[in-house]
């Protein structure tokens, strides 16, 4: 059973997010293999592009399914950027298109009163019941983000616009708006504790 398993979405920029990892001693596998996320002890769910290519290349291969059973068991999962987004219900950039659906939740697009996309470094504040989440600046690329948080998870929260979803956590399954593996040592350490929490689970 491989360790950590990093899915090949199609739409994600993988270098950075094996970089980070690799930063933190850990090989993972990259994979579109049903199986192989069913079966490895933490899942990472990158995600950098479009949220109907994201689910397209997910149902693919079948790691839909696999991703669903995962969160559901309540095992080590960390979805980074459109990953986050695509454990929703529907985004409004992709009408019709549903999401894995996770949770109940819906990804709307930034406010034209901002700059959209999002791109730089934003603060990060968790809610108190947060254990893996910390304050801290993390660096966003995003122009559509989840303006509430699901009903038992707990969220940090940053500002664009209006509050948002930065990140959501329940026990060893993390989901990050922004990106941990280009957020320095914050974001490393974010990593090594979700890494450490995968260990335990």
């Amino acid at each position: 059973m491989s360790d950590v398993v990093i899915v090949r979405t199609g739409v994600a920029n993988l270098a950075s997010v094996l970089a980070g990892l690799r930063r933190l001693g850990v090989t993972p596998d990259v994979t579109t293999d049903a199986a192989a996320v069913r079966e490895a002890r933490a899942v990472v769910l990158p995600g950098v592009g479009a949220f109907g290519a994201g689910m397209a290349a997910l149902h693919e291969h079948g790691v839909a399914a696999a991703l669903i059973e995962r969160a559901a068991a309540g095992r080590p999962l960390l979805a980074v950027c459109l990953g986050l987004q695509l454990l929703a219900a529907s985004s409004d950039e992709a009408p019709g298109v549903a999401g894995l659906a996770v949770h109940d939740g819906h990804v709307a697009r930034f406010p034209d009163t901002v700059k959209v996309p999002q791109l730089g470094w934003n603060e990060v504040t968790p809610d108190a019941g947060c254990r893996l989440l910390e304050p801290g600046y993390a660096y966003f690329a995003n122009s559509y983000r989840l303006t509430d948080a699901p009903l038992g998870w707990a969220a940090a929260r940053s500002d664009h616009g209006g509050p948002f979803v930065a990140a959501l956590e329940r026990g060893p399954i993390l989901a990050c708006q922004f990106h941990p593996e280009l957020s320095g040592p914050w974001g490393l350490a974010l990593l090594d504790r979700w890494l450490a929490a995968a260990r335990e689970a």
